[in-house]
């Protein structure tokens, strides 16, 4: 039975990582700042919380992540935990490169002083590319990140790829398009959007405020994106890999598409407001994922219409148990 350890096992993507590793036979430990008063809802919704085998860590403090590392002995590693929000960066910027590229150095040296020969899964961001313009990022796109966490991101990412060559380190670097599920806090665009939307349908007077809608992005679907996780640690060469759909969509689209899933006109209901707009932002977001198709291989399997149609329903069904 291998051992997993999964650093932010209570987030979106450790929660649906932890089902599939537990599906796979895999013995799970997880880990948050403080395991007696973690927040497990995301476990306990994907009914894994009782296979979960939860541990503190602090993951800036050197002390805390050896002490972790030692006593879970994990064959994976797969470091999810860190700041997770590009909005907030812009008011925590120090925090954000802290926890991001701090935290990731200190497990790298865990691993190295403590002579780990387990593999390691860095979630990297496409973040870390900026604004391409029209062209489609691959692994090979150079990094000019927009925002302190896409920095941090940046700076964590050339670490594994450094700890990689000079200790021969098996790690690898998943870079991740943006993914959605139920499972996303309430701060996300993408969950404040299908939240209200579906208020509105049911009864809400309520106006729905957002920044700018012409900006693009890569959504993909959560659980598809923690399958690839997985199989970038089961090859015999670790490598990085661009994880997405390879198609993007502007913020209208996404919009429209939720309010017309649900019947309403989307433009009766939503307001543009200025504060909302970021000190920089990207305009387009678009990946070239044909390296993880064609050597893991993995493509994402939920087509767009299909993502829309699970959040809302999940959101609809949430709504209703809560009301």
């Amino acid at each position: 039975m291998k051992r997993a350890l999964i650093c932010g096992v209570t987030g979106q993507d450790g929660s649906y990582l932890a089902r599939l590793l537990c599906e796979k036979s895999y013995e799970v430990w997880g880990t948050s700042r403080d395991s007696q008063i973690a927040n497990a809802g995301n476990l306990r919704a994907l009914r894994v919380e009782r296979e979960v085998r939860m541990l503190s860590m602090a993951q800036t403090d050197f002390r805390s992540v050896l002490n972790t590392l030692s006593r879970a002995e994990p064959d994976e590693i797969y470091l999810l935990s860190g700041q997770s929000s590009v909005g907030l960066s812009f008011d925590q910027p120090a925090e954000s490169m802290e926890s991001i590229a701090l935290g990731v150095l200190n497990v790298l040296e865990a691993m190295r002083f403590l002579g780990i020969s387990g593999r390691l899964y860095h979630a990297s961001s496409s973040e870390c590319f900026g604004d391409v313009g029209t062209a489609r990022a691959n692994e090979s796109t150079p990094f000019r990140p927009r925002s302190p966490y896409g920095v941090a991101k940046a700076s964590a990412h050339w670490l594994v790829t450094n700890y990689r060559e000079a200790y021969n380190l098996f790690c690898c670097n998943g870079i991740l398009f943006n993914h959605e599920s139920p499972l996303r806090p309430a701060r996300f665009v993408t969950k404040k959007i299908v939240s209200a939307a579906c208020r509105i349908k049911n009864g809400s007077h309520e106006r729905l405020s957002l920044g700018r809608l012409d900006v693009t992005r890569d959504w993909g679907w959560a659980p598809d994106f923690v399958d690839a996780m997985w199989r970038m640690l089961q090859k015999d060469e670790p490598d990085d890999f661009v994880i997405a759909t390879g198609i993007s969509h502007s913020l209208e689209h996404f919009v429209d598409s939720v309010f017309g899933h649900l019947g309403l006109e989307w433009r009766a209901h939503v307001d543009i407001d200025e504060s909302l707009f970021r000190p920089s932002d990207i305009a387009a977001s678009m990946a070239d994922p044909s390296k993880a198709e064609r050597v893991l291989p993995w493509k994402s399997g939920t087509p767009f219409p299909m993502l829309i149609r699970h959040l809302v329903t999940a959101e609809l069904e949430g709504q209703r148990a809560t009301s």
